[in-house]
């Protein structure tokens, strides 16, 4: 059996998130780097599509959420960093 899109695009998500977290684990990327954040919203996005289309509403708001906690991370991680009042 073949799978179908959806489970491609749910499988790719997981990967997404578990290279995520085991590249943070071994120090291998940053846990606030940008890239770190983008790996996570879209990997929250495979799983949150999949689950939604599967009607696995829980898992679904769950990425929801991650997705929404990867965008304004990567928004933050893209700006650049506020110098304390006083300090040049």
């Amino acid at each position: 059996m073949t799978p179908s899109w959806i489970d491609v695009v749910g499988w790719l998500g997981a990967a997404l998130l578990l290279a995520a977290y085991a590249l943070a684990a071994a120090r291998k990327l940053a846990g606030h780097s940008a890239a770190f954040h983008a790996l996570n919203l879209v990997g929250g996005a495979g799983l949150a599509t999949n689950s939604a289309v599967n009607h696995a509403f829980p898992s679904a708001v769950l990425n929801a959420i991650w997705m929404a906690i990867g965008v304004v991370a990567l928004a933050r991680a893209r700006r650049p960093p506020v110098r304390p009042s006083g300090q040049a």
